[in-house]
């Protein structure tokens, strides 16, 4: 592909990338959804990838779409659906069918209901594996013909998210490679090639590039089994083929161990339990082993891949349960922190990155997100957390390791971050095909005026200058570690200068409010959204203005009932229905409640825990998705849905540890071996609360909690020896 033909594929992609509404009617109410790694599965109710080419389903891997389709047919006919769920763990599918009637010659030869067709499906290190289980409950033998419809399609996960490329690679066909193995086969525009093997367990009756079959005995009261693996390569990742049972077992043991770096948490209340045990596993199935340790990918379908923000702030929510993550999150990013300036990557000395892609429209330079650095609000919570984690841990080696990073990320903090000197970490695009906004709510109109008008960069939003702040004050902290005194001195100073010059330029006292952000000629943004939330956490908020902001985050105007929105439902460009102007973001909330904790303001933070538990109560399984809409809440019915939210999302289902730590008042510093509750409280609807092998060092801490009327009783049946529980009522 020649220079220009690159250039045109990339601005059909510029900005927020692709809105997933435009280009994806739904994923279905109710989709099936397994992921492991760097592979994940959309799938319908039946466990097969339908023809639909308006939806997502196939199989990905590495950034590609391998199979698109594959669907399964009893004598020609679809079974019926009897029931079809995730396993508990999240680590596999399993569906139960039964045949309709099968006739020959007008004649019903099979009766409706007399086989059971049992589905179970899981993913391991890159490879869908499939048990079909066949058992007849009839008195009478019968002849089933299976058959499985698939297409290959390989196509980039940016392709299937909408981006329309001008070429594509060369389809290569399919290859019988045994009685029981079909390939098929694509040469990339980037030269690499990628092949999809479909593995059967027992001979084809027939086969061919678009159907197989297979011939399926049954006596009376007898059952068969078929295995299936769908098998992905590549010349970039090493696919290792198991067993069905020998994959299960290892997946299951890896979730396991993953499971215990959370602390267990139990309640009287079922469904809050049902609540935690769902954001757990959820969670739990997002971590990624990399060469640094575990990372949590952003989220499924359309982010299940490395991203610079996501992984810091969901490794935050879930410091003072699981600082293990924290640990794995700052060692990758150190690793690939920029250490040069490249317009299209975005990337400056000392940044952090973003986004991390490998497929191949990312290995050609279609699209920036090979490894992409625009993001403004990265670099400084990477340092934010380096000092948490130092302080929840006591971990001195491992921030030994990460200092020279923290210095070049403090550096690019001074002088690219603040590119007009004025003390203010602002964004403009220095590629011309990046990120437009480079905060969280990174859409192309999420920064407007009070006249709707779209902000002009470079833009200074409110709460990255909490971040920055609070990145400042734990360096400091860093830097004596160092040994550098005078550093940390210098860190405070800036760190108290910004303070005053933000409260002084930001504050509005007419909306109640920060402004989100001033423009590129400093005009401030006078909307009200939830972002100054994001201030009450970094402890820039000056403390006579903290209550005016709690009361403007909970009024009706930012606060559906279901959560604080981005956006108030006043501004010219509310839309409850919008990606980021007036939906309800669940990590959002929870930022917001860890800095109303902070302030003291806990009745304030049970609101907002009261909101999403009510809202996670209502959608399936528990799990709480990327984000839904703002719509007002109305009695008898739930939120709405956002149209193709990721599900399960890193930071969503990592609210709730933000939001229970918010709660319970939780500090944990490891320096001075003291565990904190600050005026811990608990929502109604939990009377006991207990907080199980919770990680102190190489020891573990138990704590329980009973509500009495408006106070909280504390229990501490275990604690590491030398350690301290400190309670401010």
């Amino acid at each position: 592909m020649g220079p220009e033909q690159v250039k045109n594929n990339i601005l059909q992609i510029q900005d927020e990338e692709v809105d997933p509404v435009a280009t994806t009617s739904h994923l279905e109410e109710q989709v099936k959804v397994l992921n492991h790694a760097d592979t994940f599965a959309v799938f319908n109710i039946f466990g097969d990838f339908p023809y639909t080419p308006s939806c997502a389903f196939g199989l990905f891997y590495r950034g590609c779409r391998y199979l698109a389709t594959f669907e399964m047919f009893i004598n020609n006919q679809k079974a019926l659906l009897l029931n079809s769920l995730i396993k508990d763990r999240n680590e596999m599918l399993t569906v139960n069918l039964t045949n309709d009637d099968i006739r020959a010659d007008d004649e019903i030869v099979t009766p409706k209901g007399v086989i059971l067709i049992a589905r179970s499906k899981f993913l391991f290190e890159g490879i869908c594996y499939e048990r079909i289980t066949f058992q007849n409950f009839d008195l009478a033998p019968h002849d089933l013909v299976v058959s499985f419809r698939y297409v290959v399609d390989f196509r980039d996960i940016f392709e299937v998210r909408g981006v329309k490329r001008i070429r594509r690679g060369h389809m290569l066909g399919y290859t019988q490679h045994s009685p029981q193995c079909i390939g098929f086969g694509y040469q990339g525009l980037d030269q690499v090639h990628r092949e999809a093997r479909l593995h059967f367990s027992i001979p084809f009756s027939s086969v061919n590039d678009s159907m197989c079959e297979f011939s399926i005995h049954l006596t009376p009261k007898s059952e068969q089994v078929l295995t299936i693996e769908v098998e992905p390569k590549d010349e970039q990742g090493r696919v290792e083929k198991f067993s069905f049972d020998d994959a299960k077992h290892r997946l299951v043991d890896q979730l396991k161990r993953n499971r215990h770096l959370i602390a267990r948490i139990r309640t009287d209340n079922e469904q809050f339990n049902h609540w935690v045990d769902r954001s757990t596993v959820d969670f739990v199935s997002l971590l990624t082993v990399t060469e640094d340790g575990l990372y949590p990918f952003a989220g499924v379908p359309w982010y299940n891949t490395i991203f610079g923000r996501d992984g810091l702030i969901s490794a935050f929510l879930t410091l003072w349960t699981a600082p293990e993550i924290a640990k794995g999150v700052l060692q990758f990013l150190a690793r690939h922190q920029a250490r040069e300036t490249d317009r299209f990557k975005d990337a400056e000395p000392g940044k952090i990155i973003h986004e991390m892609r490998s497929g191949e429209m990312a290995n050609l330079k279609e699209i920036p997100f090979k490894a992409y650095y625009g993001t403004i609000d990265a670099t400084p919570l990477f340092i934010w957390l380096a000092g948490e984690y130092y302080q929840r841990t006591g971990d001195r080696e491992t921030i030994e390791k990460l200092w020279p990073h923290v210095e070049a990320a403090l550096d690019w903090l001074d002088h690219h971050g603040d590119c007009d000197g004025d003390g203010y970490i602002e964004y403009q695009r220095k590629g011309e095909h990046g990120l437009h906004n480079q905060g969280w709510k990174d859409s192309h109109d999420a920064i407007s005026h009070a006249d709707g008008t779209l902000a002009e960069p470079p833009i200074a939003l409110c709460e990255v200058q909490g971040y920055a702040y609070a990145a400042r004050l734990k360096a400091a902290l860093l830097a004596e570690l160092m040994g550098q005194e005078a550093r940390a001195t210098q860190l405070r100073e800036t760190a108290q200068r910004l303070k005053e010059q933000f409260n002084r330029d930001f504050w509005d006292a007419d909306l109640g409010s920060y402004c989100v952000a001033l423009d590129g000629n400093k005009r401030p943004c006078r909307v009200l959204t939830s972002n100054p939330g994001h201030c009450l956490l970094a402890g820039i908020v000056d403390a006579d203005k903290a209550p005016i902001l709690a009361q403007s985050l909970l009024a009706p105007q930012l606060f559906c009932g279901w959560g604080i929105r981005t956006l108030s439902k006043h501004s010219r460009r509310f839309n409850p229905l919008s990606y980021h102007n007036g939906s309800v973001w669940p990590h959002d909330n929870a930022i917001v409640a860890m800095g109303l904790s902070r302030y003291g303001l806990k009745q304030e933070v049970l609101s907002v825990l009261n909101a999403l538990y009510d809202a996670a109560n209502r959608f399936e399984g528990a799990r709480l998705p990327e984000l839904y809409c703002g719509l007002r809440r109305q009695p008898g019915e739930g939120p709405t849905r956002y149209p193709v939210a990721c599900s399960p999302q890193a930071w969503s289902v990592a609210a709730l540890f933000g939001l229970l730590q918010a709660a319970l008042g939780l500090e944990i510093d490891a320096l001075e071996k003291t565990l904190t509750l600050n005026q811990p409280m608990l929502p109604d609807y939990l009377r006991r609360f207990s907080l199980n092998s919770l990680r102190l060092g190489q020891q573990v801490v138990c704590i329980d909690f009973h509500s009495y009327l408006k106070d909280v009783g504390v229990n501490i049946p275990h604690k590491p020896e030398g350690w301290k529980v400190v309670i401010h009522k």
